[in-house]
């Protein structure tokens, strides 16, 4: 059985496939709602992993919407006005699945951040472990 892909491996490849789709200024001529939202084959992301579909859209549309959406307040006069923001949209005009693509690039960025200062601690402290052990076998033949 094949592991489910990481957050991180989900939002870097929709990035990868999808960048040149959020870049095109022909976009807004298909698209008049706007440019942020970019619609996703889910099916195509799944292929890709190897796992079924609804995993997918499952961490996308339960998981990852709800961690890192968020509710936005504006005030229009004297008018308060809440709205969200999502990731994962399911129709945004007429376009399906769609993906609010600034936000994906930010939580990809700063998860390979995360990856990364976890990475570089990890290493660290590995480094640290083996001059430890060296340190102490030294000690231990100078014993001797």
């Amino acid at each position: 059985m094949r592991r489910p892909p990481t957050d991180l491996e989900i939002l870097e490849e929709i990035y990868r496939r999808y960048y040149p789709v959020f870049v095109d200024p022909r976009r807004l001529e298909k698209n008049p709602h706007g440019k942020i939202h970019v619609p996703v084959d889910l099916a195509a992301i799944a292929a890709h992993f190897g796992v079924d579909l609804d995993i997918i859209f499952g961490r996308l549309y339960y998981h990852l919407n709800a961690k890192y959406g968020f509710e936005v307040t504006d005030y229009v006069g004297n008018e308060e006005r809440k709205s969200r923001v999502d990731l994962f949209s399911l129709q945004v005009g007429g376009e399906r699945h769609c993906v609010q693509f600034p936000l994906l690039a930010s939580l990809a960025a700063d998860l390979r951040d995360q990856r990364n200062q976890y990475l570089w601690t990890l290493w660290l402290s590995i480094i640290a472990t083996v001059l430890s052990v060296l340190a102490l076998g030294v000690s231990i033949l100078d014993m001797g």
